[in-house]
């Protein structure tokens, strides 16, 4: 199924809200209950709904937990907020033990992947109630070195990013978001216009700035999260869309490099949404990582 405001809007009615920490968090289950658990992390500056293209396939397979991170989606953005990827990730955590209660699997991309390593690190040191069983990682940020952020990005983050978040519109956010997509799978008008109202939904165009402080929750960490590459505590794979310019196949190259025992599948025609752009490819690269599982 397509992203549209007409398939985004029926997202979240098919969706639940559940508290925590006082706030009210946007969340999509979906699949048997008796099939292995998967827990999707999404991107920024998106939301849960990036997995609508692969919803159907995933939920036929598997018992599904996608949900909006705090300050993204149909959650609560409360604006004066610190954001915090410990955070975030605790919250993953929650609502993996609340709606699973068993070990399970992640799925992950782009800004989840800061808490899906997180995630790694809490199971290799047994500091989780139930475990991760393994991990797959879409384009996203392992290796801070080798992140490559949009002059957007690295403006919003500066100091003066209180100010330059106002400045950003529809207008800017097609002309920015549009770079990092392959160059035959571009967003469609009617993905745009969905996304664009997703972020700013309950004023969330406003606290991008804010957002963005996982990038430096990634420096922060570094070491500690380079570690699940090195020694993972379970099996991980890479499925990238190689032409994204943040965290393409250059940061493939480099994962290979640190650790050539982590499986790669490079889907060359896609860029850093492969998801969206290609989703029965990510589908059949995924399938076929957690069949080698078994």
């Amino acid at each position: 199924m397509k992203i549209t405001p007409q398939t985004a809007a029926q997202w979240r009615k098919d969706g639940q809200f559940v508290e925590w920490q006082g706030h009210r968090i946007f969340v999509r289950t979906g699949g048997d209950k008796v099939a292995p658990p998967l827990l999707l992390l999404h991107g920024f500056p998106t939301s849960s709904l990036d997995w609508l293209p692969m919803w159907a396939d995933l939920t036929a397979r598997y018992r599904v937990v996608a949900f909006d991170f705090l300050g993204f989606g149909y959650s609560d953005k409360p604006k004066q907020h610190r954001y915090d990827v410990m955070e975030q990730t605790d919250l993953a955590a929650h609502l993996a033990e609340t709606l699973f209660g068993e070990d399970f699997h992640i799925l992950v991309h782009d800004y989840g992947v800061s808490p899906g390593q997180e995630l790694l690190a809490r199971t290799g040191e047994g500091s989780m109630a139930h475990r991760v069983l393994s991990g797959a990682f879409l384009n996203g940020g392992l290796i801070p070195a080798h992140h490559r952020p949009l002059r957007i990005q690295k403006l919003l983050v500066g100091p003066f990013g209180g100010l330059v978040v106002r400045l950003l519109n529809r207008k800017r956010f097609i002309k920015n978001f549009s770079k990092i997509f392959g160059a035959d799978t571009p967003p469609s008008a009617a993905e745009l216009d969905a996304y664009w109202s997703v972020i700013c939904a309950d004023g969330g165009n406003q606290i991008q700035h804010k957002l963005l402080h996982y990038l430096a929750d990634r420096r922060v960490h570094a070491a500690r999260w380079e570690a699940t590459l090195k020694d993972p505590p379970c099996p991980m794979a890479l499925i990238n869309g190689t032409q994204d310019p943040i965290s393409g196949g250059h940061l493939v190259d480099a994962v290979a490099e640190m650790n050539p025992e982590i499986p790669a599948w490079r889907l060359d025609h896609l860029g850093h949404y492969p998801q969206t752009e290609g989703a029965v490819d990510v589908m059949a690269a995924y399938a076929e990582f957690r069949a080698g599982l078994s």
